[in-house]
């Protein structure tokens, strides 16, 4: 249902920034437009030749506007559920907000901000559904259609702004709603403004007998599926079978939180803290899932995805997407009994799921491709300190002290 809804034909596409980002990502429309034009005048050439009731290009019109509300409304509420089960931005980690803001790929502080206010995004959700819903109906679609063309329209320059990537996406669902909008608001003008009668649409499918009721169960089993059905789902995909952007597994118990590295040792040799150091950690932050974060002065892989949700928490991105300021991710697996943690690098693309080939994730079995780069003993000397020790990725000898740092996040007072 999700790739029915959310179907985007992408032909025509061109390469490059301003493709992804810009204006020349409405390549395809004008590819379109150029199609279009060119069939009008050959249809016009040839229909010329001969007469037509004015009832059958009503009847084409009717059907097109009926294509285009429903495409509206598969698209929209797909969207609209991944803000009703707040998924699509979550809230920000500790290690995000220990970003500098220099440090941010632009659509991430835009999805950061609609993370922190739970709520709002859960009401943009309910929003956008309702607008979804109410296109399936003739009598309601202006509504609809007004309803979406503010949202999407607000999307869609949004996207502009902070390069979310989704411009072209957006504008066509305002495109469509304009569509559908402009005989109304012809009427609405027509009505209270000249004063003058108006005239309804000149053709509406009279159904009757059978054919009506068949007609009623096909809309029925539409609404239903893309609705009641399709929300139902989407809460089973993420909250069940866990699909979701941010990892879930409890991590180190009681271990959230910024941490200073005061002793740094490597193959037993002390390395004394400098900002551009490139092998010393200068912090480290534990996430309350399964996540360590360490800050050296190194670059890492950066991540312009939006975080597609996954199913092994060592692949859910979206904490490490859109942000530099040379940190480190790592998964880990916690063995209480022997004091390990069982580490992986979530910043090196190949540990990471394919997000062009979608099926590769969700056939995936759990745990399946965990590839521990390497493993550090801890010991809980006290509620805030923890020392790491072992070897690296490199066979190097690590000896590393963990002072606590408490500190107060505002923005996590209202979530």
């Amino acid at each position: 249902l999700s790739s029915i809804a959310g179907y985007r034909p992408g032909w025509g596409q061109l390469s490059g920034i301003s493709a992804h980002y810009g204006f020349l990502g409405y390549a395809t429309w004008f590819w379109t437009f150029g199609i279009a034009l060119i069939g009008s005048a050959i249809w016009s050439i040839f229909d010329n030749k001969r007469s037509q009731p004015a009832k059958n290009y009503n009847q084409l019109y009717y059907w097109l506007r009926v294509i285009v509300r429903y495409r509206i409304a598969l698209g929209i509420i797909a969207f609209g559920f991944l803000k009703v089960y707040p998924m699509q931005m979550p809230p920000p980690a500790i290690s995000n907000l220990e970003t500098n803001i220099g440090d941010y790929n632009t659509y991430k502080i835009y999805w950061q901000q609609l993370g922190i206010v739970i709520w709002y995004e859960v009401l943009l959700g309910f929003v956008e559904v309702l607008g979804g819903v109410l296109m399936f109906f003739r009598r309601t679609s202006a509504i609809g259609a007004f309803i979406n063309a503010g949202v999407l329209l607000n999307i869609a320059h949004a996207n502009f702004a902070y390069d979310g990537g989704v411009h072209v996406y957006s504008s066509l669902f305002v495109l469509f709603s304009i569509f559908i909008l402009l005989p109304y608001l012809k009427n609405l003008w027509t009505l209270f403004i000249l004063r003058k009668e108006v005239n309804s649409f000149p053709f509406f499918p009279q159904w009757k007998g059978k054919k009506k009721t068949i007609y009623l169960i096909v809309k029925s089993l539409i609404v239903v599926l893309f609705t009641i059905v399709y929300g139902i789902l989407r809460y089973d995909v993420h909250y069940k079978q866990g699909y979701l952007k941010d990892p879930i597994k409890p991590g180190l118990s009681n271990a959230a939180g910024f941490y200073n590295v005061s002793t740094f040792k490597l193959n037993g040799t002390e390395i004394a803290y400098s900002p551009y150091d490139s092998v010393r950690w200068q912090n480290v932050i534990f996430e309350k899932w399964s996540t360590l974060t360490y800050q050296v002065y190194h670059s890492f892989d950066i991540s312009l995805e939006n975080g597609t949700p996954a199913k092994n928490d060592w692949e859910r991105n979206y904490e490490l997407a859109g942000i530099a300021g040379g940190r480190r991710f790592l998964f880990y697996k916690l063995d209480t009994i022997k004091q390990t943690l069982l580490f992986q690098d979530k910043n090196f693309k190949k540990y990471r799921t394919d997000n062009n080939d979608k099926s590769k994730g969700k056939n995936r079995k759990k745990d399946e491709g965990f590839q521990p780069l390497f493993s550090l003993h801890y010991e809980r000397v006290s509620n805030d300190k923890i020392i790491l020790s072992g070897k690296n990725e490199n066979k190097d000898s690590l000896y590393i002290v963990l002072d606590r740092v408490r500190k107060e996040y505002p923005v996590y007072s209202g979530l």
